[in-house]
């Protein structure tokens, strides 16, 4: 594959790891974006450079747009199913009539579920796309295991302190 794709891979990259929770939209496009390419391969045996990066596109495309359309239905929903899901788990554990309330238990942990992954979203939003953004950039380059290690995790810290950062700076304002 001609050198194309890794430079756009990168650029995206040093986008996402900057400015990561702020794009939100562009972190789901590039993680299609991502998974385009890797599966590419394996559609179409030795695509050509421009079929590889129209695959990676399409799928980056449609990241971006159940990003910008579904962002907090979906994360409300996971948020309802997960915290619903250990609410009754913990019930099941500690007492022994949980299955009477099942319905109401569940609906609680649900809604308590919800708020607290919506609070919670802009951290693992940082996190999450620290990583992604760090791991498009080393992918880019061609190092040595131990260099490709040290370079995804010091560029994982440093996108992580500077979104931090921006978040704490438009908080203040």
């Amino acid at each position: 594959m001609n050198l194309s794709v890794p430079i756009i891979s990168a650029l995206i990259g040093a986008v996402i790891l900057l400015f990561g929770r702020r794009l939100f939209w562009l972190c789901v496009a590039a993680v299609g974006f991502a998974a385009g390419a890797e599966i590419a391969p394996h559609l179409v045996h030795e695509p050509s450079t421009l079929l590889a990066l129209t695959i990676a596109l399409v799928l980056g495309f449609i990241g971006a747009l159940l990003a910008l359309f579904l962002q907090k239905i979906a994360i409300a929903v996971a948020g309802f199913l997960a915290g619903g899901k250990l609410a009754v788990a913990i019930a099941a554990a500690f007492f022994a009539q949980h299955a009477h309330y099942f319905g109401i238990t569940f609906l609680i942990g649900g809604i308590i579920g919800a708020l607290l992954l919506l609070a919670l979203f802009d951290w693992a939003l940082i996190v999450l796309s620290s990583v992604v953004g760090a791991h498009l950039i080393q992918s880019a380059l061609a190092l040595p295991p131990s260099g490709s290690t040290i370079l995804f995790v010091g560029l994982a810290v440093i996108g992580m302190i500077v979104q931090v950062a921006a978040m704490r700076g438009t908080r203040v304002a």
